[in-house]
């Protein structure tokens, strides 16, 4: 079996967004168990026109040369194309190889509020913004999308999202992404909480170290990177003199334990974003026994496994959670759902059995 894996990134070569990891995770895992497995994706930094990532064919375009992926699409030579979003490159599969099986997998299915959100919060730029919006939303890329074999989404809320916007016939199905999870958790004995998330404007990561300067009590440790070096300068000078303030810079999940380890101590993870649709850091803190506090509620992970603030104040939701333990009960619960629905395997399984039905018609 043949897939090719379509996405705006992979996270290697400077891009770790979300959409990458999943197409990293899903392309390695598939390649683990005997798939051959091509990613087209734009170029980034030093990255080569073919590189060899975990198993994974890595065929890189120019960004500004979109066209080009026409042939990479038909070297790719899949019996499967499987958007992870979609994008222009779900139309350009489509037309370079239309008598083959393609899937789309709805990740964050933007309407035109969440992408004004995103307009008026860029992490590089406005015109980055605009791009980035052109190529993954026009009509030819919703024609593609109506025109794909099988639609999947990643979240359950995007399900009625997902129908409405590309007009689909029937609702997706719900298929979840394949997230590693440490064999067991072991919680710091001081409270620990942690924020999993790029530091751009977006994601609002001065919330979660003005909490910080609140709760000189609890240790607070944050993982990411900001796009925009200015704005994470400006951040790191106003708030790295707290002492119980930690700020870690990127953390590559995919080389070594350092994120996992951080998650299996913490006791809650903290989301301070504009939107999102379902993070991976909150399956993936869930996942390690971390409870959710959040103003986002995708899947109902924060008010079922956290706690969920309706009215902004995360001081008043962090202190609940620490009371009497409700952390750790609800920790709990996320993680029990997250090792059923997420694990590797069954994701991979869920995965293979979706193409093996497809290539059966």
């Amino acid at each position: 079996m043949k897939v090719c894996l379509i996405a705006v990134e992979i996270f290697a070569w400077g891009k770790n967004g979300g959409f990458g990891r999943s197409t990293r995770m899903i392309g390695r895992e598939l390649a683990r168990r005997g798939v051959e497995v091509t990613a087209v994706v734009p170029r980034r930094a030093d990255q080569r026109k073919v590189e060899m990532l975990d198993g994974i064919r890595v065929l890189g375009f120019e960004p500004h040369q979109p066209i080009s992926a026409l042939k990479l699409f038909r070297e790719a030579d899949a019996d499967i194309y499987h958007s992870q979003e979609p994008s222009f490159g779900t139309y350009l599969a489509k037309r370079a190889m239309p008598d083959r099986k393609h899937v789309v997998t709805f990740r964050d299915t933007r309407d035109f509020y969440d992408r004004w959100i995103e307009f008026t919060n860029p992490s590089l730029n406005y015109l980055k913004a605009l791009a980035s919006s052109f190529y993954e939303d026009n009509f030819l890329v919703h024609n593609a999308v109506r025109s794909a074999d099988r639609w999947f989404t990643a979240s359950k809320m995007l399900i009625p999202k997902a129908r409405k916007k590309y007009q689909l016939g029937e609702d997706p199905q719900f298929l979840a992404s394949p997230i590693p999870f440490a064999e067991s958790a072991q919680k710091s004995e001081r409270p620990l909480v942690c924020f999993v998330a790029r530091l751009d404007r977006i994601k609002r990561p001065h919330i979660f170290f003005e909490l910080a300067g609140q709760f000189p009590e609890v240790d607070f440790v944050a993982v990411g990177a900001g796009q925009n070096s200015s704005f994470e300068s400006q951040l790191r000078m106003r708030y790295a003199s707290l002492p119980n303030l930690e700020l870690r810079g990127f953390v590559d999940q995919f080389d070594g334990s350092e994120l996992s380890d951080l998650l299996s101590k913490s006791w809650i993870l903290v989301n301070t974003s504009l939107k999102e649709a379902l993070p991976t850091s909150f399956v993936e803190a869930a996942g390690h026994g971390c409870a959710i506090l959040s103003e986002l509620d995708p899947d109902g992970f924060s008010s079922n496994f956290g706690y969920y603030i309706t009215d902004g104040d995360y001081a008043a939701g962090l202190r609940a959670l620490l009371r009497d333990g409700s952390w750790m009960e609800k920790g709990s619960l996320g993680r029990e759902y997250c090792r059923e629905v997420f694990a590797v395997d069954t994701s991979i399984k869920n995965h293979l059995k979706i193409y093996e039905s497809l290539l059966a018609k």
